[in-house]
Parts: C-alpha cells; sequence; structure tokens
C-alpha cells in the first residue's frame, strides 16, 4: 500500500470555491477513471469542471466534502454553536463560557456578576480547600446559566467542508422561512439569516444543497419512547449549558423540546439546596426575570440516543470530579436507567459492559491515569455540590 498527499490546509490562504470544486471533480473522476489518478490530474479542467456540475446536479454531494475551510467565528450566540456542533461533520474549538467572564446585555450582566460574587462566597465556605483561582473559575461555571443561548459571546474555531456549509445554507433557508409563532424560533431566526448570509457570500454553490429533506438534526419533532438494548433511546430533562457539553459526543444523536415560557423550569445548583431558602427564591426570581431571553440555566427536553459502546464512551469523559456537575449526575443516573429493569435477563452482554462504570470515576477504570486531578478527588464526583 502507498499514499499520496495531493491536497492540504493551508494556513494564510482562503481555497477559491473554483479550486475546492476542481478538487470535487478529481475526487469524483477516480470513481469511474480507466487509467490511474495522475491521468485525471492531467485531464482538461474544463471536463473535470463538466463532471462536478454533472455531480451536483446528479446529488452525488459526498464528493464536494474534501475540501474543508478553517473559518474563525465570533459574537457568535451559544445556540448557533449548538446547532453546527450538533450536525456532527465538523471540527470545533470553542471559547469556554464556564470558565469566561461573560459580557452581555445590563440586564443580565447585572444578574451575572452579582450571582459569580454569591457562589465564590457559598464554594469558599462550602470547599475551603479548593484554592481562590478554582473557587473564581466554579463561581462563573454556575453563574452562565443566567446567560441567554442567544447572548453574541462566543468566539469558535470551525472547519467545515464546502458540501457542508452549503447544507448548512439551506437549513437556514428552511428554517427562517418557516412562519411560526414560537417565541424561541423568532428569537433564533435573525442569527440563521445573519449565518447564512456570511456563508452564502464566500461559499455558495447553484444546487448545493440536501436533497434528503432534512434541516437542523437539534430540534426535536415528538417525544421519543424510551428503549434498551444493543441502543438505547433515553429522556431526561437537562439545561442548554448541559446538552452543549453532552452534544460533543458526536457519536450520539441528541434533540431538544424547548418548553412554553409559561411552563419553564430552571435548573438549581444544588450549593444553594441546605442553605438559606430565600437564596434559593432569590436565583429562581432572577432566572425568571429573564425567561424571555432563554437562559442557559432553563430546563429543556432532551433525547439522547445511541449505541451502547458509544454510552460507555461518554461515560468514559464525563464520569469524572472535573466534569461539570450536571452533566457527570446525568450520565451517572442515564447508566443506572439502562442497569435497571429486565436487561440483566434478557441483554446479560450489554449489562456486563454498562456494569464496568456502576460507581466509579473514570481514573478509577483502571486504564485511566489523570495528571490534573480533581479539586474534591474522586469520591465526591456524583455527591459535590458545585
Amino acid at each position: 500500500m502507498k499514499m499520496r498527499v495531493f491536497a492540504s490546509t493551508k494556513p494564510g490562504y482562503v481555497l477559491p470555491v473554483e479550486n475546492a470544486l476542481l478538487l470535487a471533480g478529481h475526487e469524483a473522476g477516480i470513481c469511474y477513471m480507466k487509467d490511474d489518478f495522475d491521468a485525471i490530474l492531467a485531464e482538461p479542467r474544463t471536463r473535470t469542471m463538466n463532471r462536478v456540475r454533472g455531480t451536483v446536479g446528479s446529488g452525488h454531494h459526498s464528493v464536494s466534502g474534501h475540501a474543508s475551510y478553517c473559518l474563525v467565528l465570533e459574537g457568535l450566540p451559544k445556540i448557533i454553536a449548538m446547532l453546527l456542533n450538533n450536525e456532527k461533520d465538523y471540527n470545533t474549538s470553542e471559547k469556554s463560557a464556564r470558565y469566561t467572564k461573560m459580557e452581555t446585555t445590563e440586564e443580565e450582566q447585572r444578574i451575572y456578576d452579582k450571582w459569580i460574587n454569591i457562589f465564590q462566597v457559598l464554594i469558599k465556605a462550602k470547599y475551603p480547600q479548593i484554592n481562590e483561582k478554582t473557587i473564581e473559575k466554579l463561581a462563573m461555571e454556575n453563574a452562565r446559566y443566567f446567560i441567554s443561548v442567544f447572548t453574541p459571546a462566543t468566539t469558535m474555531g470551525y472547519t467545515v467542508d464546502l458540501r457542508q456549509v452549503n447544507y448548512l445554507i439551506g437549513f437556514c433557508e428552511k428554517m427562517y422561512t418557516e412562519q411560526t409563532n414560537d417565541p424561541f424560533m423568532i428569537a433564533l431566526k435573525p442569527w440563521l439569516v445573519e449565518l447564512a448570509d456570511l456563508f452564502r457570500d464566500v461559499f455558495n454553490v447553484d444546487g448545493l444543497r440536501d436533497n434528503k429533506g432534512r434541516g437542523f438534526s437539534l430540534f426535536g419533532t415528538r417525544v421519543r419512547r424510551e428503549s434498551v438494548d444493543e441502543n438505547y433511546c433515553v429522556n431526561y430533562f437537562g439545561t442548554f449549558s448541559q446538552l452543549a457539553q453532552a452534544q460533543r459526543h458526536r457519536s450520539l444523536n441528541y434533540e431538544m423540546l424547548i418548553p412554553s415560557l409559561d411552563d419553564c423550569q430552571f435548573y438549581v445548583p444544588p450549593i444553594l439546596d441546605g442553605g438559606d431558602p430565600m437564596l434559593r427564591e432569590e436565583y429562581l426570581a432572577d432566572m425568571e426575570s429573564l425567561k424571555h431571553r432563554f437562559p442557559q440555566g432553563m430546563l429543556i427536553h432532551i433525547n439522547e440516543r445511541g449505541p451502547i459502546e458509544n454510552f460507555c464512551m461518554k461515560c468514559n469523559e464525563r464520569l469524572c470530579g472535573a466534569a461539570q456537575r450536571e452533566i457527570c449526575i446525568q450520565t451517572e443516573a442515564t447508566l443506572q436507567k439502562l442497569m435497571s429493569g429486565a436487561i440483566e435477563d434478557d441483554y446479560p452482554e450489554v449489562y456486563q459492559e454498562l456494569a464496568k462504570y456502576d460507581g466509579k470515576t473514570k481514573c478509577q477504570f483502571g486504564y485511566y491515569v489523570c495528571d490534573r486531578p480533581c479539586p474534591l478527588g474522586p469520591k465526591q464526583a456524583f455527591t459535590r455540590l458545585i
């Protein structure tokens, strides 16, 4: 076997779309070539581009996915990052809102800053062994629940191929042209228009749109029935923040359903429980005052499904004392749900695979050595309040 590299990403260079299509034409030629690949590279440009037009017109779009672009998206709302990440066909490097001091609207900023200070006091009192820098980070992680998913505060490095970015243009067009009275969708539409315009100005290829009737995969259309065997399907309520963490496991499928503003609830960090009840009520009142902006701490209906082996990979990441508490606890709860009932009798191999993770954190699995121990140690991974 031999290998040759005939194209690559080049820093500081923007590949013209026509050249990206030329690359697609060369790749498409492999499917039909009579000689060797060098003959395809040597053929007239017009012949290659005619082949490209044929593949685009016939819906054979995969060859247009060979050329990729590295983008930096700034002033990005969290919800747009979530839409892009849920499509799986990407690589991203995203500015974390967990440990970044946020700047937002005056209304949100006042509440966000107030709760950073409150959480710092609470965490220091409860866990005096944690250093000041870590306390500050944990306070920001909890306070960011007040930040709207529409706040344009995210920066993301995003690598995407030519086919996918054109599909995304189509997904945006499909969604922002639909009539709706839903407050969430009304708030989302201007961002979809802006995203589509940005992509269209640089990457648009006529005819290169999804032809299978698909749209953004993040939005569910129904409550799915729970099941477990070699594959699983579970439903639970979690925050936008948790879902944004979870969907980075691209081997699993995630959907969300947004509650009515008249019937919404919010995640309460457990460090507020068991203490001053007035402080908990103040937290919920502040959340309620921001609900029209869809704060990240709003509880949404989440569906998660995939092969059991891929859930085990999630356990390897999220059953950890350094992971976001909410997703750590939810992963453990999902593990217990999958192990419960008749699965031990009906699918003993599946049960035995899941049982390897029961009650353990990833540093206790026997094959992972952590060089950055979590602040409270593995014994408090599931009992910690932050």
